[in-house]
């Protein structure tokens, strides 16, 4: 049963709509008079180990709705990767506030701390719930069909190459575009969604399901370029060879790591201009640019999926009933049905924590360098209504006079 003190917090890259996760959980734990207060971690799990909290208890509904219509994370965030002692450490905070439930909003890495955190609370036979809620742009947590966050990230990725689109039918060259995507390109693919023309780019859209390769990336950038005299592609910063080794780390000769020991990708835009290099090298075309979107498509003002919003609010609200009316632990997962709808169903922390969801090879062409009409269908409801549709000039040409 839910009562007594509450806590939430989030934890990972922020997003468009991870405040409406927020907003959900306390606005839904507030109605329920066995609930005492709602305290809020600041920064994650590193704020709950500091003892940042803040009572939500005292904030109004308004500014509450507000803060849900705000992108970025409202508490913070952190990326703190938290071993069994950091989990102990967490439980230890928890029982001294005398928390009894705890909603971490996050994905792969908040999901396996709620399950550890979960198990250290068993052990002492102290009652706690831990239910973990969805979110990751990257849309790569198993169980779910998409996760809240997505969408959004999604529309950006699709309007921006979209964009790209335009400028680049106006001064016809070569573009580079890459993504966030480690292991998933499911944010990449849905460049896709810019397309209306049959000429449109991205022409060329490379993930980390598949292997990438130089001399045929080079290859299809040729042929794309004698066709249409321009080519437009798209890029998952987590593209590799065929040993399984980062393309940035083939072609440079130093590589950056973070935190946790992993080579960073799109973070330094690397990866765009060493595909540039290449192309400029290996092809002697003269205009080529690449861009690296970086921060920009997790957290945009403006561009936001209202059907990601909707969805968001619900898992949150979802946490809060299911911490009320179900005994256990869980993560909150949302499942398709129908053409378009969803249900939202509680799976144990096991089923989530610690592992990736990949696009499944029939979202992806066979020479691997496009997407498949499945993924379009797939992807297109999550990014909401309101598209923008770009449209250019019929060619009507006027017969030529002086030259032959």
């Amino acid at each position: 049963m839910l009562q007594g003190k509450v806590l939430v917090a989030q934890g990972g890259g922020p997003t468009a709509v991870i405040n409406e996760s927020l907003a959900g959980v306390v606005i839904e734990a507030r109605k329920f008079s066995s609930v005492t207060q709602v305290y809020g971690a600041y920064h994650g799990v590193r704020g709950i180990v500091d003892e940042d909290f803040v009572d939500l208890t005292q904030e109004t509904t308004h500014n509450l709705e507000l803060v849900a219509k705000t992108p970025s994370s409202a508490l913070g965030s952190t990326r703190d990767k938290p071993d069994l002692k950091y989990c102990q450490n967490i439980f230890k905070v928890l029982k001294a506030h005398e928390i009894s439930t705890f909603f971490y909003i996050g994905g792969n890495d908040s999901s396996d701390t709620s399950r550890i955190v979960a198990e250290e609370a068993e052990k002492a036979n102290y009652r706690l719930r831990c239910i973990h809620i969805p979110k990751t742009i990257d849309n790569d947590l198993v169980v779910n069909d998409h996760t809240p966050g997505f969408g959004s990230a999604a529309r950006f990725v699709a309007l921006a190459f979209a964009g790209a689109n335009l400028d680049n039918r106006s001064l016809p060259g070569i573009y580079v575009g890459v993504v966030m995507g480690r292991h998933a390109g499911f944010l990449t693919a849905a460049a896709a969604l810019g397309r209306k023309f049959n000429d449109d780019g991205p022409h060329l859209i490379y993930l980390p399901e598949s292997v990438f390769d130089i001399d045929k990336f080079l290859a299809s950038v040729k042929h794309v370029y004698e066709k249409h005299g321009r080519c437009i592609i798209a890029v998952s910063e987590g593209i590799h060879n065929a040993k399984g080794e980062p393309i940035v780390s083939t072609l440079m000769k130093s590589v950056e790591r973070d935190d946790h020991g992993n080579i960073q990708l799109s973070g330094t835009g690397a990866l765009a201009d060493l595909l540039c290099d290449q192309i400029k090298e290996k092809l002697g075309y003269k205009r080529v640019r690449g861009d690296t979107f970086g921060y920009l498509q997790r957290s945009y003002l403006g561009c936001v999926s209202d059907v990601d919003q909707r969805e968001a609010r619900e898992v949150g609200e979802k946490a809060v009933q299911y911490a009320r009316w179900r005994e256990t632990n869980g993560s909150v997962c949302i499942h398709r049905s129908g053409f378009y709808s969803v249900e939202y169903h509680l799976h144990d922390l096991t089923e989530v924590a610690g592992k990736t969801k990949v696009m499944p090879p029939e979202f992806i062409t066979g020479d691997g360098n496009n997407v498949t009409d499945k993924f379009l269908m797939y992807c297109r409801p999550l990014l909401g209504s309101g598209m923008p549709d770009a449209f250019h000039l019929r060619n009507y040409q006027v017969p030529k006079i002086l030259t032959p």
